[in-house]
């Protein structure tokens, strides 16, 4: 007798069926109880969008909608977000609703490298759902949870600001 409970085992092993609406479709997925949303996303629905970073919550790299609020994905379990909606950068590019940040992130140089992109991305759409008019000090307060070592943030700031300041004139980032 080696004093090792196996049903310990069996438990680690089991899944969990989760059910989500992912970019506006329902889908179901098989999940470990430990697995995280990030690694559902990726590895189960093959949105490879959301980048995987630190795994800490201090990258930013792994950003998502949940039910309309900018969270880290890998901070939470698949099994907590079920029920949710969930936007990935996939979603909300095909929905069109980034298409000026987006343009305007590429027009100013501000993707680099592009892992920290996506991230970037969701987290600007939500402060400019949030604030119509955000100075320069408020972009950078809510880009503190986004790590980039490519650009030095400015061009972001830039792009970010341009995009604010076209879409409270009405139009287009300039």
């Amino acid at each position: 007798m080696s004093g090792f409970d196996d049903s310990l085992l069996t438990e680690a092993d089991e899944t969990v069926r989760v059910r989500f609406v992912v970019n506006g479709r329902k889908v179901a997925c098989e999940v470990a109880p430990r697995d995280t949303l990030v690694d559902c996303l990726r590895d189960k629905l093959e949105l490879t969008g959301t980048h995987a970073g630190c795994e800490m919550g201090a990258c930013g790299a792994c950003l998502v909608q949940l039910d309309g609020r900018a969270v880290h994905s890998c901070l939470i379990y698949a099994v907590q977000a079920d029920g949710t909606t969930i936007n990935t950068i996939e979603g909300l590019t095909e929905s069109g609703v980034l298409a000026d940040l987006q343009a305007e992130f590429h027009r100013r140089n501000a993707l680099q490298c592009g892992f920290c992109t996506p991230g970037m991305l969701v987290n600007a759409q939500e402060l400019l759902s949030r604030m119509t008019q955000p100075n320069r000090d408020e972009i950078r307060d809510a880009l503190s949870g986004n790590y980039c070592r490519c650009t030095g943030y400015e061009a972001i700031v830039d792009a970010i600001d341009a995009v604010a300041k076209a879409r409270s004139e009405g139009g287009g980032a300039t």
